[in-house]
């Protein structure tokens, strides 16, 4: 069987993790050397055990097994930290955070956007409907608003959140963002969610222009999304 061209284009895992190594290095000099020692040291701790013990092959084999597994729990986080930082301040960054989110979440980009690239993005998930939005929150509290009053009219007994991000006061940071979401009640259960979801785009999307001219041939631009 061929393989298709873009499966073909996917760059391979150590590739991956090359590259990820090196957004990590970008972001924090010191973060690779951190996974580095954390390994390290994981492996240390297990042959010194083991030669106080005189289980020393064993505790090596073991300590082999924890180094690997720590240091990739390091890195995984510092990746994190990294995606983070590299998205804080760009347009589109929350939704970019949303769309990481594993399991049942159905995130919408820029349900509504305004002239000064204000925008609310909507999930789906458990809980029920969540509108978040990028922006001041002098702002975003009104766009937040007329989304709500928007969605209601499908949502009936559905219930609806709002959620502000950004690095304002009451607002909740890009880092902590995910964890918010998921500390929310379970308020639906699978079924419901298909349905509600079909509810909404039966919604009408009506998004601005930006200001200023468009140059000739010119798109609007779109939040990149991981």
């Amino acid at each position: 069987m061929a393989k298709k061209p873009e499966d073909s284009e996917r760059p391979g895992r150590i590739k991956q993790l090359r590259m990820i190594a090196k957004i990590i290095k970008e972001a924090n000099p010191k973060g690779m050397p951190i996974v580095y020692a954390s390994a390290l040291g994981t492996l240390a701790l297990c042959v010194v055990v083991g030669l106080v013990t005189g289980w020393f092959w064993y505790l090596l084999f073991i300590g082999i097994m924890l180094a690997l597994t720590v240091g990739l729990v390091v890195f995984g986080q510092l990746a994190q930290r990294a995606q983070y930082s590299m998205l804080h301040g760009q347009v589109g960054a929350a939704a970019a955070i949303l769309q990481g989110m594993r399991g049942n979440w159905e995130v919408t980009p820029a349900v509504a956007v305004t002239r000064d690239q204000d925008i609310v993005h909507r999930v789906v998930g458990y809980p029920g409907i969540i509108l978040v939005s990028e922006g001041p929150g002098s702002r975003v509290q009104k766009m937040l608003v007329a989304e709500k009053k928007r969605v209601q009219r499908v949502a009936l007994d559905v219930p609806v959140y709002d959620v502000q991000s950004g690095d304002g006061d009451g607002q909740i940071p890009l880092a902590k963002l995910q964890r918010h979401l998921m500390k929310l009640p379970r308020n639906l259960k699978k079924p419901a969610l298909y349905e509600i979801n079909n509810r909404l785009k039966a919604l009408p999307q009506t998004l601005p222009m930006p200001k200023g001219p468009l140059p000739r041939g010119a798109k609007m631009p779109r939040p990149k999304m991981r």
